[in-house]
């Protein structure tokens, strides 16, 4: 038995008894257990409050023991102090190290707090910072002080980068790609122009990569030849030398193990030919296509090996391609995890690759994309998975599943229709018959939304079905009600109605929309000095239309794309057969092309094309003012107000409209922040009053800047648009919009 537990404290006692006894669980007058007494060591350590720990037994005449825990507690930090820090408050300092007061006394970790202040000035522009630590121990106390000594120097501006050696690369090109750059008047805004000692070494091996990617090997370029100049206190030139060597091409190119597909039809896939420079990067890349091409016939393991053979004859490199085939797979079957409430038909319907077929790669990332592109899900991943049948291979799709569902209420203003209050509830994975899962997840869509506004008000209420009788097949209507004071100044417009339509795919990406509208168009509030032909349409006009569209979307993302196109030609009949109190037809046409132009901040080049014409026939004279093209606003000509562009009634300036009209838009944009973006724009368009005539004589243009971002998951463009040529009524001056939506 255990008759009495002692506590021994060797050297100064900082802790308390009581610390030490809470992490113990061997008792006086228990039964002696040598495992209880080893956990209590062990948990003692864990405390992190001592230095060593002994335990004595002393033997008594009845066969029981004493035993005594000596422990040796460390140091403790009595204070932290900071001198010679002139231009950094010691309170700042502290929040950038873990010392701190009161705390164990780890020299380990005052010296990583030594580096982490040398860090800290070094981020600020001291780039000549000294650091040293003492701390003084108090053994009676057990108490330790920590002192940083700090020796400043001076806050240094980067003055030049200059390079010495680079025969065959220009000077600016090496300084774009380095981190550390030169001290300009807004370099305090973004960060940059101060010298930091791990960026700078970060650099020296970019700018290895580099050359290396430019063909030249052997390039080298030494640390300890690097100059440092400070011509005077705060600045810094930079000199870096650089040995370039000489630079490699690629040789001879051959392609070996290939028995499926023949070597010369690899070769010509081959992006990097004999003769041009040897990079790297563009070889790996060319490997991996060419595994990509065998992932196309389903040979999912095969791998290529890339040998590089140095040439003495010629001095260039000859290429290897060793190519292991391995066997070809077909789809066994479609394993499907993480769809909690999306139905599994609606994600196996989104896919070009099914059981039985080849185990292509490219179709699987196709999947993926379309899996992306119906927002039902956060995350999508697509992978073979194995199987015990040779030759065959699951496809596994796992799923993280999204919000589709949105209940909003609010209120808000716009550019456009000035203040406004709204209530919407739409769900982009609505399911009308399953009420257990609250009307979610069979793909449908619904919108059901109510506005109250300055300037408009509407109900709008739509239904899609995208897989009608599970065929591709879409079929939807939509409800509407909208009146709109924003139009004009002089009239109020009311329209009611409703469509009907279905959608298919014709054939490759080209999808066809035939539809039927009825609508009624109310024109009231009419003031008395409004052009005859406005005044002549006051109160009803019914409106009985079939539409035909045919699309083609190839855009990698519908928001913020980066690549591809949309094509869209749009043909109306209205009145007629149809009915109605309008006969007029219209053709429109709308494309845009995204090229990416750097990766570096997802740089992308949009063009926008749009080109129509409307024009009247049968019993209708000429095609009302309200089915006509306008152009201005934060959806067309951006440095120009809504409608403001095209024809106009020669008493009062009110626009009326045109016949014909076509429109550009060319629009840079980069990422700031993700998912935040900078954009430069061009707008120019023309509208003219006859139809089919497509004479850009009188064309209004703008320039601006803007930026894209995200306000409760929908995008939102904001634009200052500046007019160039006008027709010297319709500029209005600089113009300031804000619009949610893409533009395609």
């Amino acid at each position: 038995m255990v008759e009495r537990v002692d506590i021994q404290f060797l050297g100064a006692t900082n802790v308390s008894e009581q610390v030490v006894r809470a992490n113990m669980q061997v008792q006086e007058d228990s039964l002696l257990d040598e495992v209880l007494i080893d956990r209590d060591i062990r948990s003692l350590y864990r405390t992190g409050l001592f230095e060593f720990i002994e335990v004595r037994r002393e033997s008594l005449p009845n066969g029981n023991v004493n035993l005594q825990f000596e422990l040796t507690p460390r140091y403790r930090v009595l204070a932290v102090l900071f001198e010679g820090n002139e231009e950094m408050r010691s309170r700042r300092l502290q929040k950038q190290i873990s010392t701190q007061e009161n705390l164990v006394l780890d020299e380990r970790q005052v010296k990583e707090d030594s580096e982490k202040i040398r860090e800290f000035y070094q981020k600020k522009g001291y780039n000549r910072i000294s650091i040293y630590y003492e701390i003084e121990r108090d053994r009676s106390t057990g108490f330790g002080t920590v002192i940083f000594h700090i020796r400043e120097g001076d806050r240094v501006k980067v003055k030049s980068i200059n390079f010495v050696g680079n025969d065959h690369i220009k000077p600016g090109k090496l300084r774009k790609q380095m981190e550390t750059k030169k001290w300009t008047p807004w370099s305090w805004l973004i960060s940059t122009g101060r010298f930091k000692d791990e960026e700078f070494e970060d650099d020296l091996e970019l700018l290895r990569d580099y050359y290396r990617e430019e063909g030249y090997l052997d390039i080298s370029i030494p640390p300890e030849k690097i100059e440092y100049n400070y011509p005077k206190s705060g600045n810094l030139e930079l000199v870096v030398h650089v040995d370039e060597g000489r630079q490699y091409r690629i040789g001879r190119i051959d392609i070996s193990g290939t028995e499926k597909i023949p070597a010369p039809l690899l070769k010509f896939a081959l992006k990097q030919q004999p003769g041009m420079v040897f990079s790297p990067s563009k070889l790996d890349e060319d490997a991996s296509e060419i595994e990509k091409f065998y992932g196309r016939g389903g040979h999912l393991d095969a791998r290529v090996t890339l040998l590089r053979i140095p040439n003495l004859e010629t001095g260039d490199i000859d290429l290897e391609y060793i190519v292991d085939e391995d066997i070809p797979y077909d789809v066994e079957s479609i394993r499907i995890e993480g769809n909690t409430k999306t139905k599994s038909i609606v994600v196996l319907r989104e896919l070009v690759l099914g059981p039985g077929e080849t185990f292509d790669m490219t179709r699987m990332e196709i999947s993926k994309l379309r899996l992306d592109n119906t927002r039902f899900f956060e995350d999508v991943n697509l992978a073979p998975e194995s199987t015990n049948i040779p030759g065959r291979r699951n496809l596994k799709v796992a799923v993280q599943e999204g919000r589709t569902g949105n209940l909003t209420f609010g209120a808000g203003f716009s550019s456009l229709e000035r203040a406004v209050i709204f209530a919407e509830f739409s769900q982009s994975n609505f399911d009308i018959f399953n009420r257990r899962s609250l009307f979610q997840g069979d793909g449908q869509k619904f919108r059901l939304r109510l506005q109250l506004g300055d300037q408009s008000s509407e109900v709008v209420l739509s239904f899609e079905e995208p897989w009608l009788l599970e065929r591709r097949l879409a079929t939807g209507f939509t409800l509407f009600r909208t009146s709109s004071d924003f139009n004009s100044a002089i009239y109020s417009e009311i329209r009611t109605g409703g469509e009907v339509y279905m959608r298919k795919r014709l054939f490759e990406l080209v999808n066809g929309q035939l539809s039927y509208s009825y609508q009624v168009v109310e024109i009231t509030d009419i003031s008395p000095s409004a052009p005859p032909q406005i005044q002549a349409l006051a109160g009803e006009q019914s409106i009985s239309k079939v539409g035909f569209v045919l699309e083609r979307d190839t855009r990698d993302k519908i928001i913020n794309t980066t690549r591809g196109n949309r094509v869209e030609l749009r043909a109306d009949l209205a009145g007629g057969p149809w009915g109605g109190d309008i006969d007029y037809y219209k053709l429109e046409f709308r494309g845009s092309q995204f090229y990416p132009l750097f990766d570096f901040q997802a740089q992308v080049l949009a063009v926008i094309l749009r080109g129509g014409v409307v024009d009247a026939y049968g019993d209708s004279d000429d095609v009302p003012f309200f089915e006509r093209f306008f152009l201005g606003g934060p959806y067309t000509l951006r440095g120009f107000e809504y409608r403001e562009v095209g024809p106009k009634d020669t008493f009062n300036n009110e626009p009326t409209g045109g016949n014909t009209y076509g429109m550009l838009t060319l629009e840079y944009s980069a990422d700031v922040v993700a998912p935040i973006r900078f954009a430069v724009f061009y707008d120019a368009g023309f509208v003219n009053e006859d139809s089919f005539d497509f004479s850009p004589v009188r064309y209004n243009d703008n320039f601006g800047v803007g930026l894209r971002l995200f306000v409760g998951g929908a995008p939102l463009s904001l634009d200052f648009g500046i007019p160039l040529t006008s027709d010297n009524v319709n500029d209005k001056g600089n113009q300031f919009n804000f619009s949610f939506g893409t533009r395609f």
